[in-house]
């Protein structure tokens, strides 16, 4: 039986169609007058949840969310580790007021002959040797322990080591920044310029995603994040194992190994411990 647009309607025998069509239409006819009352339907009185029960119902979706999620517990990790590398690099670049005006000294200093480049130098960098370590490892102790990363000594000093040795290589990057451009707005944005491309091709996007030109040769590995990010990696996720999300998807073993999230999930390169090219780096 084809509708007037052309559509088939019932298919079936002759004899039981009037029976079809009484049972559709009958339906149709409750479901119409059952919208209609919910729509003449006035609501006398209501309430809306305080804000505790807001706060209280969103917490515990959020932690069920995260609960069944089970990708979230390295994600979260990964995540981490970026965000504080590349936070206490970034704001480094509030110092460079300082090194303008050092470099200003220096430029007087040096035409009047009393001391050379590699002198001020070297003792730029062990006068702020202290201080960058007392900025470095402030935030350490707070976080390291409080988001329960791995307890090991060694695996401590590694992330603490990491974290100082970038904040020497962004004093270098701005002193340098300093030399050729002494404008205090200039230089600010051409640091963190500098700093944002090396972010985003050391570690904001994965290896074999990048482009080949520029960001893949030369930039990803002129980028000092990415050793940094490869060296947290590798420091947090090997020996660890945590739980498998593609077993709830009928497939693959109950947990996966902290050496393969680092291969498959964040590309990195296993040949070597990425983080301890970053002292070489810094004496280059």
């Amino acid at each position: 039986m084809p509708s007037v647009s052309g559509r088939t309607i019932y298919f079936g025998r002759s004899d039981r169609a009037n029976k079809y069509m009484d049972q559709v239409f009958h339906a149709k006819k409750t479901t119409e007058e059952a919208i209609n009352f919910l729509e003449r339907e006035e609501l006398k009185k209501g309430s809306q949840a305080n804000f505790i029960s807001q706060c209280l119902i969103l917490t515990r979706r959020s932690f069920v969310n995260m609960y069944r999620d089970l990708g979230y517990y390295w994600s979260a990790r990964g995540s981490l580790l970026m965000f504080t590398a590349s936070f206490l690099t970034i704001m480094a670049i509030g110092g460079f007021p300082s090194f303008v005006e050092d470099m200003k000294v220096f430029q007087r200093e040096r035409l009047n002959g009393h001391y050379q480049s590699a002198a001020f130098v070297v003792g730029n960098t062990v006068s702020s040797t202290p201080f960058l370590l007392v900025i470095s490892l402030i935030p350490e102790l707070i976080t390291y322990y409080l988001v329960g990363l791995q307890q090991g000594c060694a695996q401590f000093i590694y992330f603490a080591l990491t974290l100082l040795a970038c904040m020497m290589l962004v004093e270098s990057l701005m002193l340098i920044v300093a030399s050729i451009m002494p404008n205090f707005l200039m230089g600010l944005i051409t640091g963190a310029g500098i700093q944002g491309l090396m972010i985003l091709s050391g570690g904001f996007r994965l290896p074999h995603d990048l482009p080949l030109v520029f960001w893949r040769y030369p930039l990803y590995y002129i980028a000092f994040h990415r050793y940094a990010y490869q060296g947290l990696f590798k420091n947090e996720f090997e020996g660890l194992t945590f739980p498998n999300g593609q077993v709830l998807q009928g497939g693959g073993p109950a947990y996966i190994k902290g050496e393969e999230i680092l291969r498959i999930i964040w590309q990195v390169e296993m040949r070597y411990r990425s983080g301890w090219i970053l002292p070489c780096y810094l004496q280059w």
